[in-house]
C-alpha cells in the first residue's frame, strides 16, 4: 500500500498495526511504513523474520486440512485472522471439502476495510469485526450465526493472537470460555510466540516494536502455552510423538527434524479436542 493513499477511519498511521506487520511479513501490500520501519528493526536482530510468519501459517494450512480430513469438522471460526490472503483458513479446508464454512474476525480497520472484497467470491466464506477479548459478542453475531452451526463441531483457531492477551486479562480463561461454548466434539488450533529457544536479542527487538504497537505481544514458556488446553485432548503433533505442543514448524510435518527451523523456534502450537 502507497502510504499516499487515504487510509481508512480509525487508523493511526503513526503506530505500527499487529495485523498489517504480520502482512508484511507474509509478503503482503497491506502495510504503511511505519510497518515496514518497525519490521527492519525487528528484522536486524531476527534474520529468520518471515520464516516465523511462514511456520505459522504453514501449521495453520497443516491442522486446518486434517481437522477437515480426518476430525469431520465442516465450519470454522478463524479469530485474529489478519487479511485471508493465500494459504488461509478457507482455502486449506475447501480443498478438502468444498461446503466448509470459514467466519473470519479481526478488529484492525484497516484489514476489515479490504478483508470483504478479498472474499467477496469466496464461498461460504464472510469476515466479520470482532476483538478476541469479547467471545459473547463474536459468537452471538448474526453474520456469524448466519453461516456456523454452534450446536455441531467447529474449528476455534487461534492462531498467534493470544499472545496479545496480557496475564491479568488471563488469556487461559479466555481460551476456555470459547472451548466452554462451543459443542464437545469441537477443537482448537492455537499458536503462541515464546521465547524459550530463541535469541535474548531478538526477543528485545520484537518487544521494542510491540510494546509501541497496536497490540502489545507477551512471550510465554511451554509449560504456559500448554496450560492454554486444559480440560482439552491434545492430538499428537506428527506420526510417533506423545499428545503435546510442539513448534509451529514439526506440527503435521512428514519429516519433522526436517521441519525444525529457526523460525519454527519462535512458535509453540497445539490442537486439541473438546470432549
Amino acid at each position: 500500500m502507497s502510504d499516499a493513499e487515504e487510509v481508512p477511519p480509525g487508523v493511526d498511521p503513526t503506530v505500527p498495526s499487529a495485523g498489517r506487520l504480520y502482512d508484511f511479513y507474509l509478503g503482503g501490500t497491506e502495510h504503511l511504513e511505519i510497518d515496514r520501519a518497525a519490521a527492519a528493526h525487528i528484522k536486524a536482530k531476527v534474520p529468520e523474520l518471515e520464516d516465523i510468519a511462514w511456520s505459522n501459517r504453514g501449521f495453520l494450512q497443516r491442522a486446518t486440512s486434517w481437522l477437515a480430513a480426518e476430525a469431520g469438522i465442516r465450519q470454522f471460526i478463524d479469530i485474529g485472522a489478519g487479511l485471508p490472503t493465500r494459504n488461509n483458513t478457507h482455502e486449506a479446508a475447501q480443498k478438502v471439502t468444498e461446503d466448509a464454512r470459514t467466519v473470519y474476525v479481526d478488529n484492525d480497520p484497516m484489514i476489515l476495510a479490504h478483508a470483504k472484497g478479498l472474499l467477496a467470491d469466496a464461498k461460504n466464506t464472510t469476515f466479520i469485526t470482532g476483538d478476541l477479548r469479547e467471545p459473547d459478542e463474536i459468537l452471538d453475531n448474526p453474520e456469524l450465526r448466519g453461516l456456523i452451526d454452534l450446536d455441531q463441531p467447529v474449528g476455534l483457531v487461534l492462531a498467534a493472537v493470544v499472545h496479545f492477551v496480557s496475564d491479568e486479562s488471563d488469556p487461559w480463561q479466555l481460551v476456555k470460555r470459547y472451548m466452554n461454548a462451543l459443542t464437545p466434539g469441537s477443537y482448537l488450533v492455537l499458536s503462541h510466540i515464546t521465547a524459550d529457544k530463541v535469541s535474548p536479542a531478538g526477543v528485545q527487538a520484537f518487544l521494542d516494536v510491540y510494546s509501541n504497537a497496536s497490540e502489545k505481544g507477551y512471550f510465554r514458556t511451554k509449560e504456559e502455552v500448554t496450560r492454554l488446553f486444559d480440560g482439552l485432548e491434545l492430538v499428537p503433533p506428527y506420526e510417533g510423538a506423545a499428545p503435546s505442543v510442539t513448534f509451529t514448524g514439526l506440527w503435521g510435518a512428514e519429516d519433522p527434524e526436517a521441519a525444525d527451523s529457526d523460525g519454527s523456534r519462535w512458535g509453540y502450537c497445539g490442537v486439541a479436542r473438546r470432549p
